[in-house]
């Protein structure tokens, strides 16, 4: 994407991210006052959410929308490291942005779906790592909408209850500051950078670009040449 001017890319970060935060934890909040989705609506909602927003803007910013994405993407050599920080400040922004837009629809209430473990910090910092592990290496090799948004979608079934399923730490902060819920709020940090850390080394082991695979066949041309555009 380093074709597109930097301030689409940037609008593009911060839109989809408000997106993600205003109707992810926003369905939280809503099934906190109404009990009309339940866990499977607020889990859809996150991962409708997901692929509405990778359709919509990967051709312009690549949908990024979580930083810990835009770090694998660094780490793996897929992304530019001089749009890795205004890629970053526009997701937080966006989040924020959210995450007070529903504080002044709905007050605090569910606490603005801030995500909090639900046992002990362990057991989320794992879970969080884990989740974010498997979402940002199926982001790596498939980046098609319906993919990851079901992929979301499917881990907040399972984490959901547990950890608020973040896997982002834009996520988590937008929600975080506007209800001034902070518990253990590192873990939201420093679990998924490691999940992604992870993913990216994994995917290479899986995935090694040897010299011989990066000189297409001349029948190869094509497929090769728009699996890198």
């Amino acid at each position: 994407m380093s074709d597109v001017p930097l301030s689409r890319a940037i609008t593009a970060e911060l839109v989809g991210t408000f997106a993600l935060v205003f109707f992810g934890p926003g369905a939280a909040v809503v099934q906190a006052q109404m009990g009309a989705l339940g866990q499977v609506g607020v889990a859809l909602v996150f991962g409708l959410s997901v692929a509405t927003v990778i359709a919509a803007f990967a051709p312009i910013s690549g949908a990024h929308i979580n930083p810990t994405a835009t770090f694998a993407l660094v780490l793996a050599g897929k992304f530019p490291h001089s749009r890795a920080m205004p890629y970053i400040l526009a997701q937080f922004v966006g989040a924020v942005f959210a995450g007070f837009v529903l504080l002044a629809l709905f007050g605090r209430a569910g606490n603005l779906g801030a995500t909090v473990p639900a046992g002990s910090v362990t057991q989320a910092f794992m879970l969080e790592l884990i989740l974010t592990f498997f979402l940002l290496l199926v982001a790596l090799r498939s980046g098609l909408p319906w993919i990851v948004g079901g992929v979301v979608a499917l881990e907040a079934l399972m984490g959901g209850p547990l950890t608020g399923a973040s896997m982002n730490p834009a996520r988590s902060i937008g929600p975080a500051l506007s209800s001034g819920v902070w518990t253990a709020h590192w873990l939201y940090w420093v679990a998924p950078l490691v999940g992604a850390a992870l993913a990216v080394l994994v995917n290479r082991v899986i995935s090694p670009r040897s010299a011989r695979e990066l000189e297409p066949r001349p029948q190869d041309a094509r497929e090769f040449h728009s699996g890198e555009a």
